[in-house]
């Protein structure tokens, strides 16, 4: 599949809004909010896709990687439904986030970066999320920030992100 038609139509429409934000010879510099789109549309970000953006933008596929690869909020494989990213920086395992990280993992039966068999969830490590006077932080799909998350707290989430699933 060529990136001319790896992506549908409304896609590469997006893209020229994101691109029209930059002078002509500066596209991309949208590579961030193309990256973005295609995660919405696709729910991750595959090596073709990569390729495609890199085409779309003139720029070489190394560089798309490597913002790819910086950004926790990129997924480069499928995730669950809920991507739950526990900061395990510095302050935050100072203050119990690697067992934070460890406990979600053991209740859900996954390995860090694993997904849940059901497709629910998946649970990460996380770079530091800036809330350190309040870790254990952890980010919710990219989205919602949740701090002092002990076990208890922690089950409680897992609960209510099971009934919204339903």
């Amino acid at each position: 599949m060529s990136a001319a038609t790896m992506f549908s139509p409304e896609t590469y429409k997006r893209f020229d809004r994101e691109v029209a934000k930059y002078p002509a010879d500066q596209k991309q510099s949208a590579v961030m909010a193309c990256l973005a789109i295609v995660q919405q549309e696709q729910g991750h970000v595959s090596p073709e896709s990569e390729q495609a953006v890199a085409d779309y933008l003139g720029m070489p596929a190394i560089a798309v990687h490597e913002v790819l690869t910086f950004y926790n909020m990129y997924n480069q494989q499928p995730v669950g439904k809920f991507k739950l990213n526990v900061c395990t920086n510095l302050p935050c395992q100072l203050r119990d986030g690697q067992t934070a990280l460890q406990h979600l993992c053991t209740k859900l039966g996954v390995e860090e970066g694993g997904t849940t068999a059901d497709g629910l969830f998946t649970v990460q490590k996380s770079e530091c999320l800036g809330a350190c006077a309040d870790s254990p932080v952890m980010l919710v799909n990219d989205r919602q920030m949740v701090s002092f998350m002990n076990n208890e707290r922690l089950d409680a989430l897992i609960e209510t992100l099971k009934a919204e699933a339903r």
